[in-house]
């Protein structure tokens, strides 16, 4: 809620003419001012920059936003390259694949003899596949063969819905898309 000039003025200066028609002509320019400082105090903050903010911190860890991404998801971009801390670990690849994709939101392989590391996105975000894979491109070391899919819907997933429930979806919608509650 803006606080008006007028409630800085003492009772008796409002009873003029000039001081009251003074506040009103200056209100927009303070509101103006007050706006854009709070739009800097917010760039400051990943989670709640703007337009323009997300925009500086893309520019500045050179990151390419796609015409159809929203706000959030440009943020989740920055916030997945500030993220990005080396040495690797697999206990710092869990905590950040948990940041980006939630704790049930990925399943993680790795298999040290082969030197591969496979990286499964739930469905519910499978948005963040891409920042998944650049995340990995960046932290995980070079003699490691990186993959990143979809966890797919299992038959396991669909014993919970009747024959007329599937039968309404299509098979990519089966597959690909989260599933409603079968109830």
């Amino acid at each position: 809620m803006r606080k008006k000039l007028q409630d800085y003025l003492p009772p008796i200066l409002l009873k003029t003419y000039e001081f009251p028609l003074l506040c009103d002509t200056e209100q927009p320019e303070f509101d103006r001012l007050n706006a854009a400082a709070t739009a800097v105090l917010d760039a400051q903050f990943v989670t709640t920059a703007g337009e323009r903010g997300i925009a500086r911190y893309e520019k500045i860890f050179k990151i390419t936003p796609m015409d159809t991404d929203t706000l959030d998801e440009r943020r989740f971009r920055v916030l997945a390259r500030i993220n990005a801390q080396l040495p690797f670990s697999v206990r710092r690849l869990r905590q950040q694949l948990s940041t980006l994709c939630g704790e049930d939101g990925y399943r993680m392989e790795i298999d040290g003899g082969r030197y591969t590391l496979t990286v499964k996105v739930a469905l519910t975000a499978k948005r963040n596949q891409q920042a998944v894979e650049e995340l990995l491109a960046d932290i995980v070391p070079a003699n490691m063969v990186c993959t990143t899919s979809l966890l797919y819907n299992q038959h396991a997933d669909l014993t919970r819905f009747t024959h007329a429930q599937l039968a309404a979806l299509t098979h990519f919608a089966i597959r690909e898309e989260v599933l409603p509650d079968g109830e």
